[in-house]
């Protein structure tokens, strides 16, 4: 027998013992196996939601009034209550309100909500693209309390539509700005409807567009500002309550005489309106100071 054919029998029977040897030690010489077995997935638990609402469902086209309806943990309240925005696709206020609470909110379980956005339907030939913002109560003040939870809706249009002047100031005609309180109308498309004046508002509180912007407008208004509640009178007192946020960080007597004019110039645009008195929280005489 030659040395090659040697070789590779005693190769061939080292292989075939290592192969004996490793499976006895797997099944520990008596079938039994010992290698470890496969370790299951472990699924990382999702967390559920915040909150849930079941009306309306996503993406549902929407009018006025809207009722929503769902339901949160608790911690989402305070006092009972959340704040609701109806927004447009400028991220711009068109309604807000609150959610109340329809059970004990003094938990961690789910707890059913309710609440109801009264609104003038936007001017329009077809529906926007909106958002419903539900926001946890923070009473805290921090931001890291802060949360939200968001509704992609369909926000339907009126087509039966009229136009009104809203009042801006103006750079390019009025440069040097020495009358403060000397604005200038834009027309804006609004739906017919009794609350006309309210819809004007409105419009006033968007700011101007970008080409309005581009052909020298701009507002002295805070963005933000909501229109809590306005009447007219059958004297012809227009009472208009605004959001505290009007009065934020304005200062100098400039702003403030401008601030007036771009309100009560919109108004005023109405034949039912002589005066107008503006409030914030009730209050008339210590609003809007220099």
């Amino acid at each position: 027998m030659s040395k090659g054919i040697l070789k590779i029998i005693i190769i061939t029977a080292l292989v075939i013992a290592g192969a004996v040897i490793v499976v006895r030690v797997i099944t520990n010489g008596d079938g039994v196996n010992l290698a470890p077995a496969p370790q299951p997935v472990q699924e990382v638990p999702v967390e559920e939601a915040k909150v849930r609402v079941s009306e309306p469902l996503p993406h549902k086209l929407v009018g006025s009034p809207l009722e929503i309806i769902g339901e949160a943990r608790g911690y989402w309240f305070f006092e009972a209550s959340f704040p609701i925005r109806l927004l447009d696709q400028n991220d711009k206020v068109i309604a807000s309100g609150i959610a109340q609470a329809q059970g004990d909110w003094m938990t961690e379980a789910y707890v059913p909500f309710r609440a109801e956005l009264d609104f003038t339907l936007p001017a329009g030939t077809d529906p926007l693209q909106g958002t419903l913002v539900l926001v946890k109560d923070n009473p805290s003040g921090l931001p890291e309390h802060d949360d939200e939870f968001r509704v992609p809706v369909q926000i339907a249009v009126s087509k039966d539509n009229t136009t009104v002047r809203i009042y801006f100031g103006n750079t390019k005609k009025n440069p040097e700005a020495f009358d403060c309180a000397l604005v200038f109308g834009v027309e804006r498309e609004v739906p017919k409807a009794p609350q006309i004046a309210r819809a004007a508002l409105d419009e006033l509180l968007k700011g101007p567009t970008d080409t309005e912007q581009g052909e020298g407008y701009f507002t002295s208004i805070n963005g933000g500002v909501e229109v809590d509640k306005l009447t007219i009178d059958a004297q012809g007192t227009a009472r208009v309550e605004f959001s505290p946020r009007l009065e934020e960080a304005v200062g100098g007597s400039c702003r403030v005489a401008a601030i007036r004019a771009q309100i009560i110039q919109t108004l005023k645009q109405f034949s039912t309106v002589k005066e107008v008195v503006i409030s914030i929280n009730g209050r008339t005489e210590d609003i809007l100071q220099p």
